[in-house]
């Protein structure tokens, strides 16, 4: 890991600054090597399970498919719903949120019952001399001046927004399941280049998120990303069971909703360059780059999947008219011919 560092350090440290040491020791983000060879041995099993299962009937996994969407539907919803509460009661700035701005605090949670920590007890010091208001919650703990000075909240750090988006980056790697799910049922059109590409990219990109910047700014999009799969696997999970395809309709507003994050994550990017703060610029540029290229991979399946679909339907649709009326034509047209040979036949007889 030393040597890896050592290779890497000088190009990442211009772009996103000094790696993050409260990640330090997790699982996986010590060292890129297992999240690299996970990544191959996804493009491997990409490009070598259908040929495998060409020759093989598809499995159903009807059973599985509805445990394995409901798990990540519940995931996607336990990380929205933590993300949101730490960003809005640890105050984070939508326009730009550093890193370290929020201030450095033990890695462990603060619970509502936790008064043991010292930095905690060290400004409950200050408390009764009216100085110092501080209340803990569960998304973390504020301190605020009251008195000697003018007024200002300092936001301990978010160790929950860093341990709900290591959660995030983990979920990438859980989610490479989607594709082999497809390959074990034979839904290789399913298999598409914006597929393989968003799968494989997603893991890579956050692994080096969590070690640079594992929260502040990267807060927004892996906050709308959990949202849209909350609606994107109770989907799937739904729709692996038969008697609920009928009823389920907002496939098509699920890839809307997923440009309209992508948009949004520009847009609340673009904040981040237009008025700068601690958080790293050459992430946030990499960042714009990253949801134009998904934008536009996005948009292509959109039209592929739903306009031409529709474009195709009316052509059928008319067709099936034009068709019909030439039948109709054509049809009286067959029988006042056959009536004209009749008459013929009938005067031949009679002479």
């Amino acid at each position: 890991m030393e040597n890896f560092d050592a290779s890497l350090s000088p190009y990442f440290r211009a772009l996103l600054g000094p790696r993050d040491t409260r990640v330090k020791g997790w699982f996986l983000l010590d060292n890129y090597i297992p999240t690299f060879i996970c990544t191959a041995i996804y493009l491997l099993v990409v490009w070598l399970g259908p040929k495998y299962m060409r020759t093989r009937q598809p499995f159903s996994c009807r059973g599985i498919l509805v445990v394995y969407n409901l798990g990540l539907t519940l995931l996607s919803l336990f990380m929205f719903y933590e993300l949101v509460t730490g960003v809005w009661e640890n105050n984070y700035n939508f326009f730009c949120q550093g890193t370290r701005s929020a201030g450095e605090a033990d890695m462990k949670r603060p619970s509502r019952s936790d008064h043991s920590s010292p930095l905690l007890q060290d400004l409950r010091s200050w408390a009764p001399l009216g100085l110092l208001r501080v209340d803990v919650g569960y998304c973390g703990m504020s301190v605020k001046r009251v008195r000697g000075g003018p007024s200002e909240t300092l936001t301990m750090p978010s160790p929950q927004i860093v341990e709900v988006l290591w959660w995030y980056y983990f979920s990438k790697l859980i989610e490479f399941m989607d594709t082999f799910f497809f390959i074990l049922r034979k839904n290789n059109h399913q298999i598409t280049v914006l597929h393989v590409y968003h799968h494989a990219t997603m893991l890579n990109i956050w692994w080096f998120v969590m070690n640079w910047v594992p929260c502040g700014h990267s807060y927004f999009g892996a906050t709308l990303n959990s949202f849209i799969h909350v609606l994107m696997y109770s989907y799937y999970g739904l729709s692996s069971i038969p008697s609920m395809r009928p009823y389920l309709w907002w496939k098509k507003y699920i890839t809307q909703g997923q440009l309209l994050q992508f948009v949004l994550t520009i847009i609340q990017t673009s904040c981040g360059v237009i008025w700068p703060c601690t958080f790293p610029l050459g992430w946030l540029y990499f960042q714009i780059g990253y949801m134009i290229s998904l934008i536009a991979l996005f948009t292509n399946f959109y039209i592929q999947t739903y306009n031409k679909k529709s474009a195709s339907r009316r052509k059928e649709r008319l067709r099936e008219h034009q068709n019909g009326s030439v039948a109709a034509v054509n049809g009286h047209t067959t029988s006042f011919s056959s009536l004209e040979n009749n008459v013929k036949l009938r005067k031949q007889r009679k002479d």
